[in-house]
């Protein structure tokens, strides 16, 4: 099966060629499209099987980080968002794709409604913008598509509203559901617990991305399209001399986020 994979780019969203590359090696056929083509119906969100909020800046970020996009994107195409997630298809919305996703509604919906908004991602706790690599702890127990057979995984972070917050009976049912997906943590595993620099914009419960019920809604703050090769890593030449001393190669590195974009493919191929 050729699964599709519909990539938005426009509006000052800049990690379109990354997310689109990784699909690719993923062995996906990817296609970018500009919002205002899925807007015009130039281009149908029926044709693809997966679709791709990436990160950036869209509009700007003027009122707040994937606020215009969720408005433009509700208001304008809102009910083929809807029928493409009835129809069993994924989505994936990484940064300023997951801030669109939560201000639009499409998650949580812990409780299947994919319209209403209950969580926030808000301004770092150190006020200002934050460019780093981070540990996350997966889920086991999540239903989450994407992170199947992944544990402990390192990815970059860059963001300056990426503060996961909510009412704490939003957070119990995210809990209790496993929706919680990834957690900042440390090199070990062991979870932030909220400590600078391991959770590096104080989300609360140290959360990183969530998912809905389903598992096939995927939303997070790191950029898995940011680390699909070996030497995307920055301490990558310190690992190849450390492999080496084991008779190993760069390539026998983990590469967490190019796995990110295998499990989604896999989820309509296996």
């Amino acid at each position: 099966m050729n699964v599709k994979a519909l990539i938005l780019t426009g509006y000052g969203l800049n990690c379109d060629n990354e997310t689109a590359y990784a699909f690719e090696l993923a062995s996906a056929k990817p296609s970018k499209v500009h919002i205002s083509s899925l807007i015009n119906g130039d281009v149908k969100i029926s044709d693809f099987q997966i679709m791709a909020f990436v990160g950036g800046f869209s509009w700007g970020d003027d009122h707040g980080a994937g606020v215009v996009q969720a408005v433009r994107l509700k208001t304008k195409i809102g009910h083929k968002i809807q029928e493409f997630i009835e129809k069993g298809n994924l989505i994936i919305g990484i940064c300023n794709g997951f801030q669109t996703l939560v201000n639009m509604g499409i998650l949580p919906a812990s409780d299947g409604d994919y319209t209403k908004r209950s969580v926030a991602l808000t301004f770092n706790d150190k006020g200002n913008f934050i460019d780093t690599w981070v540990s996350l702890k997966v889920n086991k127990n999540s239903n989450c598509i994407y992170t199947k057979n992944l544990d402990v995984i390192e990815l970059p972070v860059r963001h300056g509203e990426g503060k996961f917050y909510a009412d704490t009976s939003v957070i119990d049912n995210l809990l209790e559901n496993n929706q919680v997906v990834l957690q900042y943590a440390q090199v070990d595993g062991t979870l932030a617990k909220g400590n600078y620099p391991y959770n590096p914009n104080g989300s609360v419960y140290d959360i990183a991305g969530i998912c809905d019920k389903t598992g096939r809604i995927f939303g997070l703050m790191p950029h898995p399209e940011a680390f699909i090769h070996p030497t995307n890593h920055p301490n990558w030449n310190r690992y190849k001399s450390m492999l080496s001393s084991e008779g190993k190669n760069i390539n026998d590195l983990p590469v967490h986020g190019i796995q990110i974009f295998k499990n989604a493919v896999s989820y309509f191929t296996s």
